[in-house]
C-alpha cells in the first residue's frame, strides 16, 4: 500500500531508492521509476518519495505503481518538524528548505534500511542495477560518481580547486549510494549544513559542493556509468538533434537546463524519455510543447538558427527578449 513517513517497516530484501521532488518533477520521476523497473524486472524495489506536498492526483498515480507486486512506494511529506535536529542551523540560513531536503534522507530512513540509493529525478535507467546492489559498501560512507567537464578539469577553475579539496576529485550528487549507519555516525548531514552556512558565498552548487567538502577522501568513487551526465544543451547549441552513444551507462543523467521532456527541443533524447514515460503512471501528462521561460527560449532560438531556420529562430529570440523585459518589470 502507499504509505507515509509514519511507516517504518524494515525491509532488507528490497532495494531502496529515494527521490526528492516537487510538482514539476513527479512526471519525470515516474518515467525514471518505470525505466528502473523495466530494466530490472525480477528485483524488488522500495521507492521513497520525499516532497513538501503531494496532491491527491499525485498520490493516486503513485498508488497505481504498486499494482506491480515487486514495487512498493513510500511517500514522505516533508514538514518543518522533520528538520528539527538541524533547525538551529537552518534558521540562520537564507536557503529554502528544499536545499536541505536530500540531507534528511538518511535520518528519515535509518530505521527502515541500512542502504539507500538517492537519485535525481531528471534521469533514466537503461541497464541493470545488480552490480551496484551487490557492491559491498560496509567500509565506506557513500558511493559517488565523478562529475564531468569543467567541474573536474585541472587548474584553478576546476571545482575541486575552488573548494580546495585534498583529493582533487569532485562528484555529482545526483547519485549517492549511502551507507546510512556510517553516514549518521559521521554526522555527514550536520557537517554539510554547517558548511553551507559557513561558506555559502563560494558554494555555487549549494549542498552538492557542501557534500564534496565533507566527503572529501571519505567517499568511494565508482564508474561514470552510474551517473552518466548527458548535456542536451551542448547538442542544441550546435544544432545537433541526434543523441550520442552513452556506452555502458546504466543511469543517464540529463543535467542542465534542457530536459528530454522538452518536446519543443526536437532532440532524440525525447524518444528515449517517451519509451519509459508511456510505461509510467504519468503517461497521460503531455511533454512540454513550448519553451516555458526566457532561458529556454534563448536556447531554442539558438538551436533553430544552427539548424538553418533563421525566421523561426528570430521569432523565438524576440520572445526571449520580451520575456526578459517582463521579468525585469516585475522586480
Amino acid at each position: 500500500m502507499l504509505t507515509s513517513t509514519t511507516d517504518t517497516t524494515r525491509d532488507d530484501d528490497s532495494f531502496h531508492i529515494a527521490f526528492c521532488v516537487d510538482n514539476h518533477y513527479f512526471r519525470s520521476m515516474g518515467a525514471m521509476i518505470a525505466s528502473i523497473v523495466a530494466n530490472n524486472p525480477v528485483r524488488r524495489f522500495t521507492f521513497h518519495v520525499f516532497a513538501f506536498s503531494v496532491t491527491a492526483d499525485q498520490a493516486r498515480r503513485m498508488k497505481t505503481m504498486e499494482q506491480n507486486d515487486k514495487v512498493r512506494v513510500v511517500t514522505h511529506v516533508i514538514e518543518r518538524a522533520q528538520f528539527q535536529e538541524f533547525s538551529a542551523m537552518i534558521a540562520k540560513s537564507y536557503y529554502s528548505l528544499s536545499t536541505f531536503s536530500r540531507l534528511i534522507i538518511p535520518t528519515m530512513l535509518k530505521d527502515v534500511t541500512d542502504r539507500v540509493l538517492y537519485l535525481d529525478a531528471d534521469m533514466l535507467c537503461v541497464g541493470n542495477v545488480d552490480e551496484l546492489a551487490a557492491t559491498d559498501i560496509s567500509d565506506t560512507i557513500a558511493l559517488v560518481a565523478p562529475d564531468v567537464g569543467w567541474a573536474t578539469k585541472d587548474g584553478r577553475d576546476g571545482r575541486y580547486s575552488v573548494l580546495n579539496l585534498k583529493n582533487k576529485q569532485y562528484f555529482n550528487a545526483g547519485v549517492l549510494y549511502i551507507n546510512i549507519p556510517k553516514w549518521e555516525e559521521n554526522k555527514i548531514s550536520e557537517q554539510a549544513i554547517q558548511t553551507l552556512l559557513r561558506d555559502s558565498e563560494k558554494l555555487a552548487f549549494n549542498d552538492q559542493d557542501a557534500l564534496n567538502i565533507v566527503l572529501d577522501g571519505k567517499a568511494r568513487y565508482v564508474a561514470i556509468k552510474w551517473n552518466y551526465i548527458y548535456s542536451m544543451i551542448v547538442d542544441l547549441k550546435r544544432g545537433k538533434l541526434a543523441m550520442d552513444s552513452v556506452g555502458d551507462a546504466v543511469f543517464i543523467h540529463f543535467a542542465g537546463l534542457i530536459k528530454p521532456w522538452n518536446d519543443w527541443s526536437g532532440h532524440q533524447a525525447r524518444e528515449l524519455f517517451m519509451k519509459y514515460h508511456r510505461l509510467s503512471a504519468w503517461s497521460d501528462v503531455p511533454l512540454d510543447q513550448a519553451p516555458l521561460n526566457y532561458k529556454e527560449m534563448r536556447i531554442h532560438s539558438r538551436s533553430l538558427f544552427s539548424r538553418g531556420k533563421p525566421l523561426q529562430g528570430a521569432c523565438w529570440y524576440l520572445a526571449h527578449i520580451a520575456a526578459v523585459i517582463r521579468k525585469k518589470l516585475k522586480k
